[in-house]
């Protein structure tokens, strides 16, 4: 049996509509957030889920972690159902959402952390062992009698990190980790997680829409979309389907040549080079880059897809998401 195990998993919300004029109630609206999703993840994997907003992706982590109970369906993480096993079941687990903080906002951060000790009822030596390790990993040592307040958002999100692998978890949810973090902060905190992923086989499961998270961390990926899974894979066997748009930068020799091209290619040219923004399905590369060629002698050339957000975009509205 995998260590996550899924099956025909389902969740309806009800909403109430907007009240018009004239009306003394409000109407409902049943909303399906999850319409029978099934999945399998094994122990130390570090899974992608993602998909556009309201796909389901936060309600499959909340049911997954024993916040919600489903209306439909099966689930087993480490052979326990978490909305029915819950106060066992916690102990295994750590949670970060990326607008929701588990820390105290007032008070320094060692003694939200001295709290959670108690709460999941660390021994002393054990708890003190973890957080010199996580405080060194995550470069929280000069943080930990600072308020939560006082702290940017790249070191809040470090700390929110301590304080959910504090009790040392075999499962890791990171719902949108991420979010409104700088560059540096990105990838350090990149790094950090395919640590402890490798040093301590923690299983880690990402949602996200930053997909160069997803492209630096996870070598699975699955798409969520109206409440359905439409995709289980490898990232590069997702982006392959729907790479229909390349970009060459080409750069000659002398300046001033121009290939003799088709129209309807998008070309702009500087005192850099070419930039060439194409379609493979419409104009082969082994054409383009036979026409480049033959202008003239090439002294620097790229050929790159478009990002991976480009792409994802592109594959959201293939998908009718």
């Amino acid at each position: 049996m995998s260590y996550i195990e899924v099956n025909d998993l389902k969740k309806t919300f009800t909403v109430r509509k907007k009240r018009t004029k004239g009306q003394l109630f409000r109407e409902k609206q049943k909303i399906e957030a999850l319409k029978g999703v099934s999945f399998s993840v094994e122990k130390g994997e570090l899974v992608g889920y993602i998909g556009p907003n309201g796909a389901g992706k936060s309600t499959t982590v909340k049911i997954l972690s024993g916040i919600l109970t489903p209306d439909g369906g099966e689930a087993l993480v480490d052979g326990r159902v978490p909305w029915l096993e819950r106060r066992e079941y916690v102990k295994h687990v750590g949670v970060v959402f990326g607008q929701r903080s588990q820390l105290w906002w007032d008070v320094p951060i060692i003694d939200s952390f001295s709290l959670l000790k108690d709460i999941y009822r660390l021994s002393k030596p054990d708890y003190e062992d973890r957080l010199k390790e996580l405080t060194q990993a995550l470069q929280l040592e000069e943080l930990m009698r600072t308020p939560l307040r006082l702290l940017s958002l790249g070191q809040r999100m470090r700390a929110e990190l301590c304080g959910s692998l504090l009790h040392r978890p075999k499962l890791l949810f990171l719902d949108e980790p991420t979010i409104g973090l700088d560059a540096v902060s990105k990838l350090a905190l990149r790094d950090f997680l395919k640590w402890e992923n490798k040093e301590h086989g923690t299983t880690i499961m990402l949602t996200t829409h930053d997909m160069e998270d997803i492209a630096a961390l996870c070598s699975r990926v699955m798409v969520l979309g109206h409440g359905q899974k439409l995709f289980d894979g490898k990232l590069p066997d997702l982006l392959e389907r729907f790479d229909t748009v390349r970009t060459v930068s080409v750069k000659y020799d002398k300046e001033g040549i121009m290939p003799e091209l088709p129209q309807g290619l998008d070309v702009s040219g500087d005192e850099n080079g070419l930039r060439i923004t194409y379609s493979p399905a419409d104009f082969p590369t082994a054409r383009l880059l036979t026409a480049l060629q033959a202008a003239g002698n090439i002294s620097e050339m790229t050929l790159q897809p478009e990002n991976i957000d480009t792409l994802i975009a592109a594959m959201y509205k293939e998908m009718d998401l």
